[in-house]
């Protein structure tokens, strides 16, 4: 009875963890739209909401860790729960220093990357939705891999998108009249955005493992 109370405490706190996660990427988002239209003062503003929401899933990682180590769920699989959260805690890291990059480094982007940027971010950061899908099923229905599957094929979907809008960005960055400094700083901007996607979906995949192991 005790060593189910524990599994359903990691469940508990995992759906926390999601929670918290979700709405860090989704501040990140915000400061970074912030940003984009130059209201620099309330990017800043918002990526202390990011960096907050980013430490207390941070501290919610280390509970289900702590909890896992005093002995919930069996001994064969407790190493890859907590592997699966830490791969899924690395999208929230992403984002807090993704905007920590920009409200940091103040990188000045040109008003025809603008909106390209927007839509990069937009794309890019909402791949998390369906990870949390994704990971929430695994928690609660792990024998039911249809809903997994769906949200990983969304993943893959959304990161593949992200790949093909950050290359023709960067082949037209550097085919731009901007000087080298100021592009190998964009494109230094670029990679910490698609940085969360690519995190992401290294977590989807580890999932999709998770989930086809579970049923065997």
């Amino acid at each position: 009875m005790k060593f189910f109370k524990k599994e359903q405490q990691v469940t508990d706190l995992a759906l926390e963890y999601l929670t918290a996660s979700a709405e860090c990427v989704q501040c990140a988002q915000h400061a970074l739209d912030d940003y984009l239209h130059q209201r620099f003062d309330q990017a800043q503003s918002t990526y202390q909401r990011v960096d907050t929401l980013e430490t207390k899933a941070d501290n919610l990682r280390r509970d289900i860790g702590d909890l896992l180590s005093s002995g919930a769920y069996l001994p064969l699989i407790r190493g890859d729960i907590y592997s699966l959260i830490e791969a899924c805690d690395r999208v929230p890291n992403a984002a807090e220093s993704c905007v920590a990059f920009f409200v940091s480094e103040h990188p000045e982007v040109p008003e025809a990357y603008v909106l390209p940027l927007q839509n990069l971010v937009r794309v890019g950061y909402s791949i998390f939705a369906p990870l949390q899908k994704a990971v929430t099923a695994f928690f609660t229905s792990a024998e039911d891999l249809e809903e997994i599957k769906e949200a990983y094929t969304e993943i893959t979907k959304l990161e593949s998108e992200v790949d093909d809008m950050e290359w023709e960005l960067t082949i037209n960055l550097f085919q731009s009249d901007l000087d080298l400094a100021r592009k190998q700083h964009l494109k230094k901007a670029l990679d910490r955005i698609t940085h969360l996607s690519d995190k992401a979906e290294d977590a989807a995949d580890l999932l999709h493992l998770l989930a086809v192991k579970s049923v065997l």
